[in-house]
């Protein structure tokens, strides 16, 4: 495997003032392998593709190539080559020489010296990479007078002519509408077939990344979430971002009830992933898996209160109770009708809970008795920290042995559950304001993450509808925040 791997990086991490971009990055790449980085906007994958290339050196980590160290080496000592969303091809030049500029300041060795490659070689060269990208005939073509894809094409000529060992692509088909950048897909998979060599993909379209890779790396917020085949990556999505982020997917809270069984949506269904019974767990399940039956039939039943036709199916959105499940049939079923469904153990996947509640491992309480998070203030039960106790007339916690405690700077973690944090249209409004930045939906409810301005994230539950970006206000009541004391009270106590 060793002498197969032709890119590693090892912890690597990339932060910009106190800001993490990409945080203990760790992975190898395979010599000839297309590879994805995909993720949503922020998430660092262009950063760590920036890493490879030179443009950015790691704040912790290493980067290997071939097994050696190339973390401080720059850009133009490294076989890489980056092919950008903006092409930054030069107007004043035609095809040909956009193609050959870098050939034209390339020097190669020979013997004890370093020399020009001849016209000869650049012009092999030159038609060879024009060859590959299918625009041998184009040139003497202005690069105004070619579309999108052709100059995209040239671009990555451009790139490739100089034989590096890896292409970098950092959403290289950004700029071109849908249907070219659909036929571009299926060219970029046909040069990366004859080229032979590494390709390393930065994309946040989902169908890009399942159509061109062999290994699609799943990320957020500067983290690697699941590393794996197209196939795998949808087939078997290792939480509940992964699964919200991949294609379409019903998204549901499940209690394991006992051996592969789960019960969600007020029904209990066989499954085939092992966990204790009584978990709380997510349970995800893809449109397709789930199949319509007669009214009467099936496992369960609900009722059809939308469709759309999509082409080759039609998507349904069944009521089963309070909870929204989305379905793909080719059969042109009725709306506002019952009908029975089916769900094959196989197609019910279970994962882990990532998070059941919010904890602060680093608050403290302040002067007031306050708990302090994300350096805002909530009114909080400070009596918490010591059974039995109440608060005396100068505010310390008095226990029921008479001692006196103050909890002044006092180290605590704060537990807050999901559904404890009230949200406020108003961002001015509550004791904290931030933006958000992730939206789940959970079949009778949405999963919300709100960062602030200090990079602390609140996880709520709502039935209200958002969109990401949305600033917002959030408000917690006291008797919600659940506090847990760092070390000893008798720290505390009063002489």
């Amino acid at each position: 495997m060793a002498e197969n791997i032709i890119i590693e990086l090892k912890n690597v991490s990339k932060h910009f003032d106190q800001t993490y971009a990409v945080d203990n990055f760790n992975l190898y790449v395979k010599k000839g392998e297309f590879i994805t980085f995909l993720g949503p906007s922020g998430c660092g994958k262009t950063t760590t593709l920036r890493m490879i290339a030179g443009f950015e050196l790691p704040t912790e980590g290493q980067i290997l190539l071939n097994g050696e160290d190339i973390t401080l080496l720059p850009p133009y000592k490294r076989p890489v080559n980056t092919v950008f969303q903006k092409y930054a091809l030069f107007p004043h030049l035609d095809v040909y020489n956009n193609v050959a500029f870098g050939l034209k300041l390339k020097r190669v060795p020979e013997g004890s010296k370093m020399r020009r490659l001849t016209t000869k070689e650049i012009d092999k060269k030159v038609k060879n990479a024009l060859k590959i990208v299918d625009l041998e005939e184009y040139e003497t073509r202005d690069i105004s007078t070619l579309s999108g894809g052709q100059q995209q094409r040239i671009a990555i000529a451009r790139a490739i002519v100089n034989e590096p060992e890896i292409l970098l692509l950092d959403e290289p088909l950004g700029a071109l509408d849908l249907k070219m950048r659909k036929d571009m897909q299926l060219e970029l998979k046909e040069m990366h077939k004859k080229l032979g060599i590494t390709f390393i993909y930065v994309t946040h379209d989902q169908e890009e990344a399942l159509t061109l890779s062999d290994t699609v790396v799943v990320m957020k917020d500067g983290m690697i979430q699941q590393i794996g085949t197209p196939e795998d990556i949808y087939n078997e999505p290792k939480n509940a971002f992964v699964a919200n982020f991949i294609g379409e997917s019903n998204i549901y809270s499940g209690t394991v009830t006992g051996d592969k069984k789960v019960r969600f949506i007020n029904h209990t269904f066989d499954c085939v992933d092992e966990f204790p019974k009584n978990e709380k767990v997510d349970v995800v399940i893809r449109p397709e898996d789930v199949h319509i039956t007669k009214e009467g039939e099936g496992m369960a039943s609900g009722k059809i209160v939308s469709k759309i036709f999509k082409g080759i199916h039609y998507e349904y959105i069944m009521m089963v109770g309070r909870n929204e499940l989305v379905i793909v049939d080719t059969r042109n079923l009725e709306v506002n009708k019952t009908y029975g469904f089916d769900i094959e153990p196989d197609g019910i996947h279970i994962m882990k809970k990532e998070l059941t509640a919010n904890i602060y491992n680093d608050a403290y309480i302040d002067k007031n008795n306050r708990v302090v998070i994300s350096e805002s203030a909530f009114e909080c039960d400070i009596t918490s920290l010591v059974p039995g106790s109440t608060l005396d007339e100068d505010g310390y916690v008095l226990g029921p042995d008479g001692v006196r405690y103050d909890f002044t700077d006092a180290d605590v973690i704060a537990t807050i559950g999901l559904d404890k944090i009230e949200i406020l249209d108003d961002d001015e409004a509550g004791i904290v304001r931030g933006e958000i930045v992730s939206i789940i939906y959970k079949g009778d409810h949405y999963q919300l993450t709100i960062r602030t301005g200090e990079d602390e994230d609140f996880v709520l539950d709502t039935e209200y509808t958002y969109d990401e970006n949305d600033l917002v206000g959030l408000s917690v009541k006291a008797e919600d925040i659940k506090l847990t004391l760092k070390g000893e009270a008798k720290k505390y106590a009063k002489k």
